[in-house]
């Protein structure tokens, strides 16, 4: 120990000595080995003296430490070690049709576009809902013409129904319809649908509601079959907004209703679909990564198939599963798991249309407001939609609202191309899920996610510097009442 000290020790000295000298600092910057040499940014408005020797990932000396991010490292993090039972490392891009990159969902033989048809309010009784025949032409421009194979739904859609002008089902109904009438070939069509979650799914109501929706679909099978929220009690059911895990909660929602379905019958019954031809795949939705490691770990020591994709809230206002380790998670070294994207332009604050004019329930002009909630330009104006998205205008995302819409501007693009770019940039990212209720809408956004340009790393970084200032504002509030005893705006439990 002494010798390794005498010697260790001088070499020490002399690099921090080196480091502190102005003369030996050149603008060095590398991206996988050791040491990173800062150049002096005070011409840019930084601070002169942010010059640092800086330790990233590796190892002493360069001797790199597991984890970490040598050159030697970096070129294998392309192609991770491949799986028992998968075909390849999630996200790989496989082809580009018309334009629109398709990737690999998870470790599965399924490819999906990057955009991909959000159906949730298709013929549902919202003032704006498309109605079957928009729904028709959305289908024929993004699937039949643009490279788009990839329709999302669920059995609960469409959301918000009453039974009579629409009801639950209608959505997947549409869909098989479309599928007939054009003769569309299956293969030509990867379909994701989900069973309603909680207490629902069992291994009774999975094999029986799969069934249901094939019927409505008009299919033999379905691609991608996803839990809607937790079999069980989970925070991050509630879209994110509460996470601190509940124990008296849990405990109670068991007494009253027994335990959940637990991960091994779940995932035996998907399984069993999976063998019966049924579903190709399957996965989870407004789930952790509790949730995904338990259900993929429970799969490979049962040896049966393991989800495939994770559904969830991401926007560049909700990091939250880049940042809680869900990303970690679904990584092709470990779980090697798809993630598909949805409210990537938060519930419509994200394309700018508030931003003159507040949303009705934020708007201080009481008279404009309730002209406004007449007239509505999007679900913000709707006091149901509005209260229960209430997360995307709390004050501190109306900020980085504004932030982003500047940099956007100042950029030569709209808020809303800087939103998708940015969403489709993202590693974690195998396809964004987005709904329109114009057709004008749906071009748009063909358009910005078939840009072959990526935005700029340096635009890249402008986007994290307001993250930093302002990150995961969805769970911010600046009023949160004295007498709401450890629940916010919409009930949800606080922290």
């Amino acid at each position: 120990m002494v010798i390794f000290l005498s010697v260790i020790l001088p070499i020490i000295f002399l690099v921090v000595s080196w480091s502190s000298c102005d003369a030996f600092l050149p603008a060095l910057r590398t991206q996988g080995g050791f040491f990173i040499i800062t150049e002096d940014v005070s011409k840019n408005g930084g601070n002169s003296r942010r010059r640092q020797l800086l330790q990233v990932g590796g190892g002493m000396f360069g001797i790199p430490f597991f984890g970490s991010s040598s050159e030697n490292n970096d070129a294998q993090a392309a192609t991770p070690p491949k799986q028992k039972g998968q075909t390849g490392p999630t996200n790989e891009i496989v082809k580009v049709v018309n334009g629109m990159k398709r990737r690999r969902l998870g470790g599965s033989d399924i490819f999906v576009s990057e955009l991909g048809l959000g159906t949730q309010r298709w013929v549902s009784t919202d003032f704006n809902a498309p109605d079957k025949d928009l729904c028709f032409q959305f289908m024929d421009e993004a699937i039949l013409k643009r490279g788009v194979n990839l329709i999302d739904t669920a059995e609960q859609y469409p959301i918000p129904s009453d039974g009579k002008r629409a009801s639950e089902g209608d959505t997947e109904r549409v869909i098989g319809d479309w599928m007939k009438d054009r003769k569309v070939p299956r293969s030509d069509v990867v379909i994701s649908t989900k069973i309603t979650g909680g207490r629902n799914v069992t291994p009774r109501n999975i094999q029986k509601d799969c069934e249901d929706s094939l019927k409505r679909l008009k299919t033999d099978y379905i691609d991608v079959y996803l839990l809607h929220w937790p079999q069980r009690y989970s925070p991050q059911s509630n879209w994110g907004q509460s996470l601190k895990y509940n124990l008296a909660y849990d405990t109670q929602s068991r007494k009253l209703l027994g335990d959940p379905t637990s991960f091994e019958d779940l995932c035996l019954a998907m399984e069993k679909l999976v063998q019966q031809g049924k579903i190709r795949g399957w996965g989870l939705c407004n789930d952790n990564a509790y949730g995904l490691t338990a259900c993929s770990r429970t799969a490979k020591m049962l040896g049966t198939t393991p989800p495939c994709t994770m559904q969830g809230d991401f926007s560049i206002l909700d990091r939250k599963s880049e940042e809680n380790g869900v990303a970690e998670a679904a990584s092709p070294f470990w779980e090697n798991t798809g993630f598909m994207a949805y409210n990537a332009l938060a519930g419509g604050m994200l394309t700018g249309k508030y931003l003159e004019i507040p949303a009705a329930l934020d708007d201080p002009d009481r008279t404009r407001a309730m002209v406004t909630q007449a007239r509505p330009r999007g679900r913000m104006d709707e006091r149901g939609w509005g209260g229960t998205l209430y997360r995307y205008r709390s004050e501190p995302a109306q900020e980085a609202i504004l932030e982003y819409n500047k940099l956007a501007k100042a950029n030569k693009m709209s808020l809303t191309e800087l939103s998708l770019r940015w969403c489709k940039q993202r590693e974690l990212i195998t396809t964004t899920l987005l709904g329109h209720t114009s057709m004008d809408q749906l071009k748009e956004s063909l358009d910005f996610l078939t840009r072959k340009e990526d935005l700029s790393p340096e635009l890249m970084w402008e986007i994290d510097r307001i993250h930093m200032r302002n990150r995961l504002p969805i769970f911010s509030s600046y009023h949160v009442g004295k007498d709401w005893y450890g629940e916010g705006e919409i009930g949800e439990p606080i922290p």
